[in-house]
């Protein structure tokens, strides 16, 4: 595998799990059948870092959509240049840090993780594109 694929593969694992903690919240919570309940906006709200863990949750998502389309053009069309794989890496390290860093509430750090994540897209895209 190359590093491209092993990262882009990291990234979609680790937004497949990354719900996991903020649902052991909602079990604390909430207990097990207001864990498996339908949404209730009367329910006991999560714990502060189970709601970033949430929107972190989402952000990662949302910009994995933007991002695998552009690592499979990368595999396909550039399948011998190494920069699509540090970009991934990137990417990676940027989504996994926001997570932390949104869960620990830290405002500034979260967002440059955030920044490092998305640049790294743009970059995976205009090396797709060959504009550099």
């Amino acid at each position: 595998m190359t590093t491209l694929e092993i990262y882009t593969a990291l990234s979609a694992l680790w937004i497949a799990i990354a719900w996991v903690p903020y649902i052991l919240d909602r079990m604390a919570v909430r207990g097990l059948m207001g864990a498996m309940g339908n949404y209730d906006p009367q329910a006991v709200p999560q714990s502060d870092w189970a709601q970033r863990a949430m929107r972190a949750h989402t952000v990662a998502v949302e910009s994995f959509v933007a991002f695998a389309p552009l690592a499979v053009l990368a595999m396909i069309r550039l399948p011998e240049d190494g920069y699509p794989g540090l970009l991934a890496m990137t990417y990676f390290i940027g989504i996994v840090a926001h997570y932390i860093i949104y869960c620990l509430g830290i405002p500034v750090l979260r967002t440059l993780a955030f920044a490092l994540a998305a640049l790294s897209t743009v970059g995976l895209g205009l090396r797709v594109l060959g504009v550099y």
